[in-house]
């Protein structure tokens, strides 16, 4: 298993640190694994001068997958568009293909009362948000700032999907809901947008493929109401990059935290990119307080849909499961009467309980 790691900005280096101790573990246990750390994000621009240093870039395009802590931070915030961190994470996601992007959101019923919800509103929460990666806003161009006849500034952006990206991204949704529950429902804004009503025609198209699972649609705004309202009722949703971003990290939430959730990033060959869904955290950078769960669980998900062994990614799960169970929580997930840890304790904890049969 050849691992590129980035640890990037902020928390980034510090929950990698605990996400290599799993990679070391799983080489115990017999399996070869080789890993190579390169900067990424501002660690990248400190660097060498660019988000993504082309040594970076070579090393992930040789690599059979990619594992990324997290880019960003306050003193980034007034470079140029292009040498900002984000950009370099952009431009990895598009040089790679990474199309797919796979974000579970489960509720661990140890956490039941860290969500804002009620309990009986979430209870055995298991969903999955399937998010196109490569398209939409976030790419299409034409895109910038100019002074419209009046003078006036004003700021576009392209929303665009062939119609090859939204089939791509279909069949992925619709495999995954085959596998799971066979329930996909596909978020869009069919009524005002151009772009959601190709999407919606070419999923509907998709559907006919798959018989089996049952396809609904909805608009955005109210899927964003329904996943608050009765969140269980959802099993499988595909979505465009700029909806999936937003409903994504609405979902962490209904988790309890935004610590939880890892995240797969997928070509058509199955090359991933993993990645809690987190951001870089520079308030609590370097203090030992970052929640190291979402990266541990993303080495999981690395174990099951590039490296095909989904036997590993149970295993570490598991030890995830463990040590919530043993009351170990740090900061962002603490309650009373529970055991505060700190990043690198929990990590500790997550490798006593990490078991290969």
């Amino acid at each position: 298993m050849r691992i590129a790691v980035l640890p990037g900005d902020g928390i980034g280096p510090e929950i990698t640190a605990q996400a290599v101790k799993v990679l070391q573990a799983v080489a115990r246990a017999g399996v070869k694994c080789e890993y190579q750390q390169a900067p990424v994000g501002g660690a990248g621009y400190d660097a060498a001068g660019d988000p993504l240093p082309e040594a970076t870039l070579h090393l992930a395009e040789q690599s059979d997958a990619v594992l990324l802590g997290a880019v960003g931070g306050y003193q980034y915030d007034q470079l140029p568009r292009e040498q900002r961190p984000e950009r370099g994470l952009l431009r990895l996601r598009k040089s790679l293909g990474l199309f797919s992007n796979l974000r579970p959101a489960r509720l661990y019923a140890e956490l039941s009362d860290a969500s804002s919800l009620k309990a009986e509103v979430i209870a055995g929460l298991d969903l999955m948000i399937v998010r196109e990666l490569t398209g939409d806003v976030y790419f299409g161009q034409p895109r910038g700032l100019r002074r419209n006849d009046s003078g006036e500034r004003e700021g576009f952006d392209t929303m665009l999907y062939s119609e090859s990206e939204i089939r791509r991204i279909a069949h992925v949704g619709f495999q995954t809901a085959a596998a799971r529950g066979n329930k996909l429902c596909s978020v869009d804004k069919a009524n005002v947008l151009e772009t959601s009503m190709l999407w919606r025609e070419v999923v509907t198209e998709v559907a006919k493929d798959y018989p089996a699972v049952q396809l609904r649609h909805m608009y955005v705004d109210n899927a964003a109401m329904q996943l608050v309202r009765d969140p269980r009722q959802f099993d499988v949703i595909v979505t465009g990059n700029l909806f999936g971003d937003i409903l994504s990290d609405q979902a962490a939430m209904l988790t309890g935290s935004i610590g939880m959730l890892p995240s797969a990033s997928l070509n058509e060959f199955g090359k991933g990119l993993y990645e809690p869904i987190h951001g870089s955290a520079p308030d609590i950078a370097g203090k030992d307080l970052a929640n190291p769960l979402a990266m541990i669980l993303s080495v999981a998900l690395m174990m099951r849909y590039t490296f095909r062994r989904p036997e590993l990614g149970r295993s570490i799960e598991a030890a995830v499961e463990k040590v919530l169970a043993q009351s170990y929580r740090t900061p962002d997930i603490f309650e009373r009467g529970a055991r505060k840890v700190g990043t690198e304790e929990m990590g500790d904890a997550v490798i006593a309980a990490l078991r290969f049969n």
